[in-house]
């Protein structure tokens, strides 16, 4: 039995290290959020047994769970990088056929060879329609739309765009070279109910799922959503000097589970040689 509770702990250990190892080699990840193991200990009886004179059968892995705190903001001299001040995520819609919608806190946007705004692995950036007044006059899936550059004054052909400005509420702002300006939309934002439930599929971006719920969209500065910062990029959420501490940590948990092991070997041999 020692054998099985000392391989449980090496288990245990070795995901702790993969986990924090992840943590660190993740360090300068934009919108990246670091992870934290749980555990759990097993223990079993029969009902006639007296759970006093029963030992622990090892440990177990009760998840692997996200920490969604908010990470520092480092300013940046591109109107496109945007980050959050809050918990909201951008919306972004993966390309044709599928169009999966997924969710991200990096912000690190482009503009591809057919003025589409987009995110850094190619998703496009989701809007959402607004009044004259730059509020929201639409939530829902179907009143989304992407992010795209005009090349010109829908008004004047020959009055090419000349700068864009997003707003702490996501409003984006076109200004053409005739002095001419007009609102694009706001950039959609979703939150969560039970965001630790989200599925994460790289890149810093996630999927909603059956626990975290379905998201709730609307423009920045609504509810948890928080504010947008443009020209600010968002860093990965971890404490180097936090995470080579629970590297340590796991290390010397990996070693003390190997020298129970060891002496569990060795006792075991003992008690052959002396039956020989």
């Amino acid at each position: 039995m020692s054998f099985i509770t000392s391989l449980s702990g090496l288990k245990a250990a070795q995901t702790d290290l993969a986990v924090v190892s992840n943590n660190i080699a993740n360090g300068n990840s934009t919108g990246f959020k670091k992870s934290k193991a749980t555990f759990g200990d097993l223990f079993a009886s029969a009902p006639t047994q007296s759970t006093r004179s029963v030992a622990g059968q090892g440990v177990r892995l009760t998840g692997i769970v996200q920490q969604f705190t908010q990470g520092s903001l480092n300013s940046t001299d591109r109107t496109l990088d945007l980050a959050i001040a809050g918990d909201g995520f951008f919306v972004v819609e993966g390309p044709a056929p599928r169009q999966v919608q997924s969710y991200t806190r990096n912000g690190a946007f482009s503009v591809n060879v057919n003025r589409e705004v987009v995110d850094n692995v190619g998703n496009k950036v989701q809007m959402l329609p607004v009044d004259a007044t730059g509020q929201v006059v639409g939530t829902t899936a179907a009143d989304m739309f992407d992010f795209v550059l005009p090349q010109s004054d829908p008004a004047d052909p020959n009055a090419v765009l000349a700068n864009i400005t997003i707003g702490d509420e996501g409003v984006v702002t076109a200004t053409f070279s005739n002095g001419s300006s007009t609102r694009l939309g706001a950039v959609a934002m979703a939150s969560f109910a039970a965001v630790e439930g989200l599925r994460p599929i790289g890149d810093a971006h996630w999927q909603a799922t059956g626990i975290s719920g379905v998201p709730l969209i609307n423009q920045a500065g609504n509810g948890p959503l928080g504010t947008m910062r443009s020209g600010t990029l968002e860093a990965a959420n971890i404490d180097l000097t936090e995470e080579l501490v629970s590297l340590i940590a796991a290390q010397r948990n990996f070693q003390a589970n190997a020298l129970a092991l060891e002496t569990a070997n060795t006792l075991t041999q003992t008690i052959v040689n002396l039956q020989t």
